[in-house]
């Protein structure tokens, strides 16, 4: 690398990680945790960087991304949305509010929008009954749903 080149702030962020855990024992899920933190996601390139650094298969690392639902292998948009399919949301219409949003948005579950912007997750139950149908979108709590509801509520995210 030239002097003048200036090193990405994401690598230098995980070559800091690394150092941090390097020979650290059941370092792995704090690693990617904080990779994601850093990425957004956890990029094939993170992982292969992190399998070499803390001398773990890439397989194994591989197979613990995808046994636990905290972690995305692809992009996720800037706004998440989680619509409620529980009990008490789905006797109140949760169904058609699900339909609506992926409607509005052109993805199914656990898709992303191509412009990065959102991505829908439906979830067994927010714990918010009393307001049946339910959407977070990020930290947002929006209830008491008619479909008709969903363009405006999209339209508040950016």
């Amino acid at each position: 690398m030239c002097c003048c080149e200036k090193k990405d702030p994401k690598q230098e962020a995980l070559e800091a990680l690394l150092a941090k855990y390097k020979g650290q024992k059941g370092a792995l899920i704090p690693v990617l945790q904080q990779t994601q933190d850093i990425y957004g996601y956890l990029p094939k390139e993170a992982l292969q960087q992190i399998s070499r650094e803390l001398k773990i298969p890439l397989s194994e690392i591989f197979g613990v991304c995808t046994f636990y639902a905290q972690f995305h292998l692809s992009p996720r948009g800037r706004n998440i949305i989680r619509v409620c399919l529980g009990t008490a949301c789905h006797v109140r219409g949760g169904a058609k509010i699900f339909e609506r949003v992926q409607q509005e948005l052109g993805i199914k579950d656990g898709e992303t929008t191509e412009d990065l912007r959102f991505t829908i997750e439906s979830v067994a139950c927010i714990g918010a009954c009393g307001l049946a149908p339910v959407i977070m979108v990020n930290d947002d709590t929006h209830g008491r749903l008619t479909p008709d509801q969903i363009p405006d509520i999209l339209a508040q995210y950016e």
